[in-house]
């Protein structure tokens, strides 16, 4: 990739976001939604700390935001992952300086570990966590439906080193 920035996401910005989510979604590889949400559920499920978008100055090529595990306040410091990268722009390094300044953004908001259920086809999205330190905690069988087919769900997290535990 030539000249880009990594910036933190803007609320203005949800069609472009939006279109390559949608892109993510037709590979039928990246998660179990079938549609986008409207902007509003997005929003909604989403750390509003933890969001960034990487852009040169024609438009964005991919996002990645944090999203809660859990209510509870034990896990106050757990979330999980979503990277997504348009089509045209994948393997050009985008996915790793996301998923890495995600990673710096977590820690600097106190999150201690970071999660990502990723579907056992989808071998880039498994290398590119692997690759910024994420461990395969496990595989939970037939986790839920896409399309009517049951789909396993690898499990990976990675554990901050400099967030107080």
């Amino acid at each position: 990739m030539a000249d880009f920035d990594i910036r933190a996401m803007h609320n203005g910005e949800w069609p472009a976001i939006r279109d390559i989510y949608a892109e993510g979604i037709a590979t039928g590889n990246a998660t179990f939604e079938t549609e986008t949400p409207d902007w509003t559920k997005w929003n909604d499920a989403h750390l509003q700390d933890c969001r960034l978008v990487v852009q040169d100055s024609q438009r964005i090529f991919g996002w990645a935001a944090l999203s809660p595990v859990s209510s509870r306040r034990v896990y106050c410091g757990v979330a999980e992952v979503s990277v997504y990268v348009a089509s045209d722009a994948q393997r050009r390094g985008v996915g790793k300086i996301l998923l890495r300044s995600l990673i710096e953004q977590s820690e600097r908001c106190g999150i201690w570990t970071l999660q990502a259920g990723i579907f056992p086809e989808n071998a880039p999205s498994i290398a590119l966590h692997k690759s910024c330190g994420f461990r395969e905690v496990g595989c939970r069988q037939r986790l839920g439906q896409r399309n009517g087919v049951w789909r396993d769900v690898l499990l990976l997290e990675r554990r901050s080193l400099n967030v107080g535990i």
